[in-house]
């Protein structure tokens, strides 16, 4: 039997089609493995990233390992799909020959074909998850309109395209027959989904029709965009139990010169007005956003501003990169790059600095109350798990230390916090709830 390596880069997008090309090989009946510390697969399949110079960086040297590995005859075949090679097809096939063949984003079925294989249309909506089996990424839509002056994505993706909700429905409903109970709803921008097939936004209805399925649990929302949101999601995160009160969306910045010279079509204002609307029509609603540092034409005054505003809205997850210019942006053909890294870097610091602080004084705060939590494995002494308001890889965990009674991975359980980290919390098991 031949064996397959998969090696995924990149974001949880990314993942799925990983998931969905190891469902074709193992019905073709190839012993497949995602990841592996140790490759030893006679072919290997990497698929890259391409969003910013450190994935890009990362993607390439991954590649070179693995041309490595086929020169000294430790490997028959390698092949490359994703982000960079959809980007970088023609420069990446002089550069590194050694690779068979690259794939972009969107042909990777072809790989199938230049093995000898067939794409198996009837099992499109399924996947072999390389997610612990309990919750699975859901992706909606694929690229992107929005022509934010930093993104290369839409160059990478090409235009927004949403999925059928009946396909959807259906996979979600697939997944539930596997086990999964709980979704991240995923997207490169899920508030203009429906736009194209629908002509208006229909992510409520699509969140509602998947909150009626039967086992699903938990949906969490990822990647929203602050400028025309859909107002009626608020309701449907109100009145669905499982549809978790959690929403990333990505702010990038406040001061109106820099939301101008990134082109994201909003406002301070807008944005403070939609924050408070999240907090007054969703109580309890946990937000996780993303900022950028160091974007040409931020000042001193621009940066004060964004801390300022970090201080005051308390965001209950928050990340921050800094700017790197992306060749066939607005940005790179229009803006200097002139802000040295090491500004760049200390303006980094300084407000992850900030927002350290204000989690661990969130976490403090949830000292004595009860959460509901999924246990997602089990890692030295403790249990480890998630509340609603926490996703995987990303977000603050629970830990739960090791006692006589058991607890199974993938199931629902009442903790009440006992002790909070920077990060973490620590909990025990309300016996009898």
């Amino acid at each position: 039997m031949k064996s397959i390596d998969i090696i995924t880069l990149g974001c949880s997008k990314n993942l799925v089609d990983s998931e969905q090309l190891i469902r074709q090989l193992e019905e073709e009946g190839y012993e497949v493995t995602h990841d592996p510390e140790n490759p030893k697969g006679n072919i290997a399949v990497i698929n890259t990233c391409g969003f910013i110079g450190d994935a890009k960086e990362e993607s390439i040297h991954v590649i070179l390992e693995f041309a490595k590995q086929k020169e000294t005859g430790n490997l028959e075949k390698l092949y490359v799909m994703g982000c960079l090679s959809e980007r970088y097809l023609q420069e990446l096939a002089i550069e590194i020959p050694q690779v068979d063949k690259y794939y972009g984003k969107f042909n990777w079925k072809g790989l199938l074909e230049d093995l000898g294989k067939s794409y198996h249309n009837e099992i499109e909506i399924e996947r072999s998850l390389t997610t612990p089996k309990h919750y699975a990424y859901l992706k909606i839509s694929e690229g992107c309109d929005r022509k934010c002056s930093y993104c290369a994505i839409p160059i990478i993706t090409g235009k927004h395209v949403s999925r059928p909700i009946e396909e959807i429905v259906d996979e979600v409903r697939y997944l539930v027959s596997q086990g999964v109970k709980e979704f991240q709803v995923i997207a490169q921008e899920l508030t203009y989904y429906g736009l194209d097939l629908y002509k208006k936004r229909m992510l409520p209805e699509l969140i509602e029709r998947i909150s009626d399925i039967s086992g699903v649990e938990w949906i969490r929302l990822h990647y929203a965009y602050p400028a025309h949101f859909p107002k009626d999601l608020f309701r449907v995160m109100r009145e669905r139990d499982n549809v978790c009160k959690y929403m990333d969306i990505a702010l990038q910045h406040i001061s109106d010169n820099m939301l101008s010279r990134m082109k994201r079509h909003v406002t301070k204002a807008e944005t403070y007005d939609l924050i408070d609307q999240f907090r007054k029509e969703v109580p309890g609603i946990h937000l996780r956003t993303t900022l950028m540092i160091g974007h040409p034409g931020e000042t001193e005054a621009d940066f004060e501003e964004l801390k300022a505003f970090v201080r005051k809205v308390r965001f209950d997850r928050m990340g921050a990169f800094a700017y790197s210019e992306e060749e066939g942006t607005y940005a790179a053909e229009h803006y200097k790059d002139e802000i040295d890294q090491e500004t760049k870097n200390d303006r980094l610091d300084e407000i992850m600095r900030i927002q350290q602080s204000i989690s661990a004084e969130l976490n403090a705060s949830k000292v004595g109350q009860q959460f509901k939590v999924i246990i997602d494995r089990i890692e030295g002494e403790y249990y480890v798990g998630r509340t609603e308001f926490d996703s995987p890889e990303v977000d603050p965990e629970v830990l739960i230390k090791q006692t006589d009674k058991a607890l199974s991975t993938g199931d629902f359980y009442w903790i009440q916090v006992t002790d909070s980290g920077e990060f973490d919390l620590f909990g025990e098991i309300i016996e009898g709830r």
